[in-house]
């Protein structure tokens, strides 16, 4: 399947930021990490603001496809237990590889949305699959206020990824900090 221009440089402005951080991101690094002549990322995004934009929205079409994925190869969790390996198989997957640079990505993207109300707005939680699992799991514990105790379970996860990244590169988040969030989250 052939990748159009705009999600190409979408792609590789993405690796250029995990790479490189946020500073390291300009259209000309993308120009030359993607082997096209220079220029060519701002012709399809004229300022570095449209660029930053276009790599965010990219990688929450990224994470939702994953999403997606798993959720389709694997069954809702039903048990506490399940939802702790749900959750140590995504940090796994954010902590290597790709998933690793996204993660990366996600961290730079973050912290610039601080300033910049469009990509906050861009990186606003989204409804997927796996979302949808925790709340079922937790509604079914009869947990008060589900929505407000996914969405803390969710960021805490996302924390302790974080974390994980800013360590050192861990490969993965301790079951026992999983299992925290997961009691806590079930909680009464």
């Amino acid at each position: 399947m052939a990748i159009d221009r705009r999600t190409l440089l979408a792609d590789t402005a993405l690796g250029v930021l995990a790479d490189q951080g946020i500073r390291g991101l300009t259209h000309r690094a993308v120009d030359r990490a993607a082997a096209l002549p220079e220029g060519t990322t701002s012709a399809y995004f004229r300022t570095r603001s449209a660029l930053l934009t276009a790599v965010v929205r990219r990688l929450v079409e990224l994470d939702q496809a994953e999403l997606r994925r798993a959720a389709e190869r694997l069954p809702p969790p039903r048990t506490p237990a399940e939802l702790v390996d749900g959750l140590a198989a995504l940090a796994r997957q954010r902590l290597g590889g790709e998933g690793r640079r996204r993660s990366l990505a996600r961290a730079a993207c973050a912290v610039e949305s601080v300033r910049d109300p469009e990509l906050r707005e861009i990186l606003q939680p989204r409804e997927n699959p796996g979302r949808d699992a925790v709340r079922r799991l937790l509604a079914a514990h009869r947990v008060p206020d589900v929505e407000t105790r996914t969405l803390t379970l969710l960021a805490c996860f996302d924390g302790l990824v974080l974390d994980a990244l800013l360590a050192g590169g861990r490969p993965e988040v301790a079951r026992a900090s999983l299992e925290g969030l997961v009691v806590a989250a079930l909680r009464p």
